[in-house]
């Protein structure tokens, strides 16, 4: 089976919220604004594991038949 450029689409959508997150999550540390910090923190902790998700979903769906 093929995989989908919509799960593809998402996983990059995700992975570039976690660069977001944790360029927001150091320019809040810098400024010391710690309740910032933690909540991006935080959203970046969310973030991953979605991401992983989705790419573990996308593996399943084939595509590299080494990889099985």
């Amino acid at each position: 089976m093929k995989r989908s450029h919509a799960g593809v689409i998402v996983l990059a959508l995700m992975l570039a919220l976690n660069i977001v997150f944790t360029q927001f999550m150091v320019h809040q540390f810098f400024f010391e604004h710690y309740r910032n910090t933690l909540i991006f923190a935080g959203l970046n902790i969310l973030t991953f594991p979605v991401a992983f998700f989705i790419y573990k979903k996308e593996i399943r769906k084939g595509g590299n038949s080494h990889e099985q």
